[in-house]
């Protein structure tokens, strides 16, 4: 059972024991006549070969609260994938498009908008949530837009519902709910969110005391988890990155749009499990190397946004503080791994912090080289304004493929 206490400058909504699901869905089914629900998946090819997408379609094909359900399919997917992925979830009884998204049309789409001087950046997660929040907003139907990933291990339909109800529900009202869990099995995971993000936060609230975006951002308990729900209204005023900054970029957003009043988290399972990525700790390119040089470069853009100067001077004191921090923090999850039996390897745990490290140095270099490098996909607002029938195009597009 959660605790109770509610810390930071963000609403918590905590799982006190199971979740009565009847009356959930039950409430959902109502709320989502006047706020109907889209959901998106975003699916990679490679996930057909883990029995957990088989477990959510199953579990989704019970669902009753969702109005429409949209599966950008990316990494460079060719025909043959498209086709065995619309009839992969053919089986939904819900409305639901597969959105081709490295596909020619949508491709003819991407150099319409190069030619504006609009980039939809590279292929991925954020660009395929990207594609996905258009043509939501090309239907018009849905008010609510829920995301999850495609790899949950332990999916059930309480991570779907408990991640709607604060936005859906008409009483308390939120426009944006961040996803949390605990990331536990035999052992702790949520290495980058452990040993990179908080420990660099806390190091930047050191050097730069509790500006508004630092204590924001340490409000979230997960703050890399892939699961949120929001109004659609968000999705066309945000900008999202196309790179691994995507989680820290939209909570950044969110943050410059709405009302801290309207931002929540709530804990949406007893614990999570999903697929791990490799560290490679030599490729600065791929892994969580990557990953954390571009959560880095996006707290830095942020940052900077808000008035705080880096300079080579504090990218310095940041690295040493970081590594202090990361460091002790190593003691306190071994002592906590300790007292729940859980396996700890603080050698292992030390040679993340070490490549963390690194990737900090990277991320500093990379973003004094050239501050006003940005991975930021426009907003749907400036997309339309610059292309005002581009929704209607998109629209077309997809309904074509999936005719």
């Amino acid at each position: 059972m959660a605790d109770f206490h509610h810390t930071g400058v963000i609403t918590t909504f905590h799982r006190f024991g199971a979740t009565d699901m009847a009356r959930m869905e039950k409430e959902l089914e109502e709320f989502g006549r006047s706020r109907p629900i889209a959901l998106v998946l975003p699916m990679i090819p490679a996930e057909f070969q883990s029995p957990a997408i088989g477990r959510i379609v199953e579990h989704l094909k019970t669902v009753t609260y969702i109005r429409e359900i949209v599966i950008p399919l990316g990494r460079t997917a060719d025909a043959e994938t498209f086709e065995k992925t619309k009839a992969f979830f053919s089986v939904l009884p819900q409305r639901h498009r597969v959105i081709w998204a490295t596909g020619p049309g949508i491709s003819d789409l991407y150099s319409l908008l190069s030619g504006c001087e609009l980039s939809a950046g590279d292929d991925g997660k954020g660009r395929s949530a990207w594609i996905s929040y258009g043509y939501i907003l090309a239907r018009g139907e849905s008010k609510v837009i829920a995301l999850h990933d495609c790899d949950i291990v332990n999916y059930s339909p309480e991570i779907l519902g408990r991640l709607c109800y604060p936005v859906v529900s008409p009483h308390i009202d939120y426009a944006f709910c961040k996803g949390f869990y605990a990331r536990v099995t035999d052992r702790m995971h949520g290495r980058v969110t452990r040993l990179f993000v908080t420990p660099v936060l806390r190091s930047l609230i050191k050097i730069f005391g509790s500006l508004p975006l630092l204590a924001y951002l340490d409000s979230f308990r997960y703050p890399l988890a892939g699961e949120f729900a929001m109004i659609a209204e968000l999705a066309r005023i945000n900008r999202i990155p196309g790179d691994w900054g995507l989680e820290v970029e939209t909570l950044c957003e969110v943050q410059r749009n709405y009302s801290l009043r309207r931002i929540c988290q709530a804990e949406i399972c007893e614990t999570y499990e999903h697929k791990h990525q490799p560290l490679s700790a030599e490729n600065p390119k791929t892994g969580l190397m990557k990953m954390s040089i571009d959560i880095a470069k996006s707290l830095f853009r942020n940052l900077a946004v808000e008035g705080a100067v880096l300079s080579d001077s504090v990218l310095h004191t940041l690295i040493i503080n970081y590594q202090r921090t990361a460091k002790d923090a190593i003691k306190r999850y071994s002592d906590d791994s300790a007292i729940n039996g859980l396996i700890f390897d603080s050698h292992q745990e030390a040679v993340m912090v070490e490549a963390f490290t690194r990737a900090l140095q990277i991320a500093g270099r990379e973003f004094l080289d050239d501050p006003l490098y940005s991975p930021l996909i426009p907003s749907w607002s400036r997309v339309t304004s610059a292309i005002p029938d581009f929704l209607e195009r998109l629209h077309t597009v997809i309904e074509h493929e999936n005719a």
